[in-house]
């Protein structure tokens, strides 16, 4: 998390429009894209935000905001920084793999086709000097594949596998490593964020895994 007390401008454009005057403020960037703006009065709320997924931008003194897949924009201009500074706040409490995760790490590692047409597993629990992946495979090109698995894939597990990702390329052999998401349920914000990140979202049906339903025919198959 990025914590900016600056002296900034504030323009939003998108719904509508809107000014904060250069003032002494708060920005809080969170490891997700969330951005919120703070004054120093008005309780908690923040004076204006952009909720994830987003790209942020900067350069010359200005921090730019875009929602993706909107036309929504926050545009920061930083006339005086008083302080700038990023805290590591580790793996959020929610990202612990519950009894359903480790259930289907377990089954998809020995099935890891249902990940990609063509997988076999290599690993399960990659290790990476910030935590391990839950399954390293390689695809019918022999190209490795790192699948992190969610009960429910939110933004927070593309966030995380991105963080995954970008420590598994700096290995020798491994900087076309390509990312999946693997859940039961993907969100569709996290489904958008994880595609403009190169990231496939995969949605398993756990009682398919366990043998205890035939999984659904497809047209081609049912022909």
């Amino acid at each position: 998390m990025r914590l900016i007390v600056a002296r900034c401008e504030v323009r939003y454009s998108g719904r509508l429009s809107a000014v904060l005057p250069e003032a002494l403020r708060l920005l809080v960037i969170k490891a997700d894209g969330s951005v919120m703006v703070h004054s120093d009065a008005g309780g908690y709320k923040p004076e204006n935000w952009m909720s994830a997924p987003t790209v942020i931008e900067e350069s010359d003194g200005t921090i730019e905001v875009r929602k993706v897949g909107g036309e929504e924009r926050l545009s920061i201009r930083l006339a005086e920084v008083a302080s700038d500074v990023t805290h590591d706040m580790g793996e959020a409490a929610g990202l612990q793999k519950d009894g359903v995760e480790r259930h289907l790490q377990e089954l998809l590692a020995e099935a890891p086709h249902w990940c990609g047409e063509g997988f076999r597993l290599v690993r399960r629990e990659w290790p990476t000097d910030i935590g391990p992946v839950d399954l390293m495979c390689r695809d019918r090109e022999d190209c490795f594949v790192a699948v992190e698995i969610k009960r429910i894939g939110t933004i927070q597990a593309v966030e995380q596998l991105t963080r995954y990702l970008e420590r598994i390329r700096l290995e020798p052999g491994m900087r076309d490593c390509r990312g999946v998401l693997a859940a039961q349920v993907v969100k569709p914000q996290a489904r958008v964020l994880a595609e403009s990140r190169g990231i496939e979202c995969v949605e398993v049906d756990l009682a398919v895994l366990r043998g205890e339903r035939e999984p659904e025919l497809t047209l081609f198959d049912a022909a």
